[in-house]
């Protein structure tokens, strides 16, 4: 844990690649303490097509599912590194935005072959 699940607009190919939105937020997961490396699983859905009201700009929403039982203090603090680690790329007009959400350890399921 955690799956970070990373959505961007695909124009932000012209300020950099999605593998650089991935290491990111990878990284600040990582950075946050709250997990070891190897737990933590980061990938990203480019979107050609989205629309949100204001003016148009791109953007990075990042979605951080963690098991349940973390304190809200460490959510917010989770939240706040890895908004820290997107803010730190330098993108220019866009939206980034950061949601932590809890998994049910009783409801989770993994399978390694």
């Amino acid at each position: 844990m955690p799956h970070c699940v990373i959505e961007y607009s695909t124009t932000l190919g012209r300020q950099l690649s999605p593998s650089a939105l991935v290491m990111a937020v990878h990284e600040g997961a990582r950075d946050s303490g709250l997990f070891g490396e190897a737990d933590i699983k980061s990938r990203a859905i480019g979107y050609d097509y989205h629309h949100s009201g204001g003016p148009s700009r791109d953007f990075v929403h990042a979605t951080l599912k963690i098991l349940s039982g973390r304190t809200p203090e460490q959510k917010r603090a989770l939240s706040a590194r890895v908004l820290d680690a997107l803010a730190g790329l330098g993108l220019k007009d866009i939206s980034l935005t950061v949601d932590v959400v809890d998994m049910e350890r009783e409801c989770y399921a993994k399978r390694l072959d």
